[in-house]
């Protein structure tokens, strides 16, 4: 007999997901905030050292604005812009231009067809219009006492899947914009060796939120397969 979703084990998997993010969250946060305090001996601030790298790169088609919010720094391929935010754009600290390198090398990657940030953009219509329709699918699915509800259910994984290969394929696009990211700031001397080591832990702390999304949206999907066999049975 199949029980509806309350109080089922498989949401010991939703809260595994749960505290991945939030300890790679609180780590990027305290990661951050650390090195928000150690200026950078080049005094440039976020919006500088971006407007140096891209130049740098030879990219002159890419504007730096400045965004509000707390690190909510971006690149737009669309539009071609790179924004920074309020702990970003002003500051001198070696956190701050770390995160504006590494959007810099999303514009990099933008500016040499780099084919995992074209597959991800190419994802984002899909992915978001899976997000969307597949819970009101699953739901329905799981509740419904008809021939159709194994469709719903299947369509409902589907389409959930979307937004897992999205979070998936999002992984080597953030890890490459890093790697970039480190070695540009240490070729053109904008930071220090020493610098260059705090930035990279600023980084990489960065990569475990995008590695814990990847994988609690996994948890997710697994759970979401254990409820539909459970429904099948």
């Amino acid at each position: 007999m199949f029980y509806p979703m309350y109080f089922d084990s498989t949401y010991m998997l939703v809260l595994i997901g749960v505290i991945i993010c939030m300890v790679a969250s609180a780590k990027m946060n305290a990661t951050f905030n650390r090195y928000s305090r150690v200026r950078s001996r080049s005094g440039l601030t976020g919006r500088e050292a971006a407007e140096r790298i891209l130049y740098s790169a030879g990219i002159r088609d890419v504007r730096v604005e400045h965004v509000p919010g707390n690190l909510t720094d971006h690149y737009d391929p669309r539009r071609k812009v790179l924004r920074l935010s309020d702990a970003t754009y002003n500051s001198n600290s070696v956190a701050a231009i770390g995160v504006a390198a590494h959007e810099c090398g999303h514009a990099i990657q933008h500016e040499t067809g780099y084919v995992p940030l074209a597959v991800r953009g190419s994802l984002v219509p899909i992915a978001n219009f899976g997000s969307s329709i597949a819970w009101p699918l699953i739901l329905i699915g799981l509740f419904m006492n008809s021939g159709m509800s194994a469709l719903l259910l299947n369509l409902g994984i589907l389409a959930f899947s979307l937004a897992v290969l999205f979070q998936i394929v999002t992984l080597p696009v953030e890890f490459n914009a890093s790697g970039r990211a480190v070695k540009i700031l240490g070729s053109t001397g904008i930071l220090y060796e020493d610098e260059v080591k705090d930035t990279k832990k600023v980084l990489k702390a960065a990569a475990l939120t995008y590695v814990a999304g990847a994988a609690s949206a996994i948890l997710q999907l697994l759970r979401i397969v254990l409820l539909a066999n459970r429904r099948n049975d």
